[in-house]
């Protein structure tokens, strides 16, 4: 279902824009202009260069911090015992039925008071703590055979290189599913960018389709060609990642 919308969005962004509507749909366009579209997408008033930087360095750098923070802390409510350690565990998923609309005035007010307002590293603290991803990789890391980090217990090892050592490679693929997640959730996020950024030269990927498509609303086949160069990364990331995506899913039927 998806890949025919895709189909026509990609077939589109190839046409001159007279052959955008005729019909019978021209699959395979007869007057091609897709080096002019994507030239004018890619290099014209608002170049997708520079946002496609902005943007892959925020949803990267994001899901690296992100995955580490929910890992580190999925291992330790899940294999540490520490007091009140399920009372807390359970604090932090409390939170997580809090709606992030909720948030969003006492978030705007301290990154104006320290600094991070209109800043890439403001986006990217916003992302990088997940009481989702937290809970997800608890599940995960609770697989984990406790016999394995007794063993490493008796021989000297501490939580550190425990989890390092033996927990990490086990759930590989649960946090390699999670990164891909994250990767397209901060990809495809406009709401933060939106309230958090205000200079053109900063904007994501999202508020530049926004403002482009405001812009070029009468020419269909330059939306399109920045359209398909904005869900093109996500498809890359899913075509290389499902493998992982697949072993995360078969990992979470299997119980320690």
């Amino acid at each position: 279902m998806f890949l025919l919308p895709f189909a026509w969005m990609l077939s589109t962004s190839f046409k001159i824009e007279a052959d955008v509507f005729t019909y019978p749909i021209q699959w395979i366009p007869e007057r091609w202009n897709g080096f002019n579209n994507y030239m004018q997408v890619w290099f014209g008033d608002y170049p997708f260069y520079l946002y496609y930087w902005n943007s892959l360095k925020v949803a990267v750098l994001t899901t690296v911090v992100s995955c580490t923070v929910s890992a580190l802390a999925a291992y330790g409510f899940s294999k540490v015992r520490f007091p009140a350690g399920k009372w807390l565990f359970l604090i932090v998923l409390a939170t997580y039925m809090v709606p992030q609309q909720a948030s969003l005035v006492p978030q705007f007010i301290l990154y104006r008071q320290i600094g991070l307002f209109d800043s890439h590293l403001g986006l990217i603290l916003l992302g990088s703590f997940s009481v989702l991803g937290t809970f997800m990789l608890r599940q995960f890391f609770m697989g984990v055979h406790n016999e394995y980090i007794e063993a490493a217990k008796i021989d000297g090892a501490g939580h550190w290189k425990i989890f390092w050592l033996i927990a990490l490679p086990i759930v590989r693929p649960a946090i390699a599913t999670y990164a891909i997640l994250r990767f397209i959730w901060t990809w495809n996020d406009y709401q933060n960018p939106l309230i958090f950024l205000r200079t053109d030269a900063l904007y994501t990927i999202q508020l530049a389709m926004q403002k482009f498509t405001t812009i070029n609303g009468e020419f269909y086949s330059l939306i399109m060609a920045a359209a398909v160069s904005a869900i093109l990364p996500l498809l890359i990331i899913f075509v290389i990642g499902q493998k992982q995506v697949i072993e995360g899913i078969a990992l979470g039927g299997v119980k320690g």
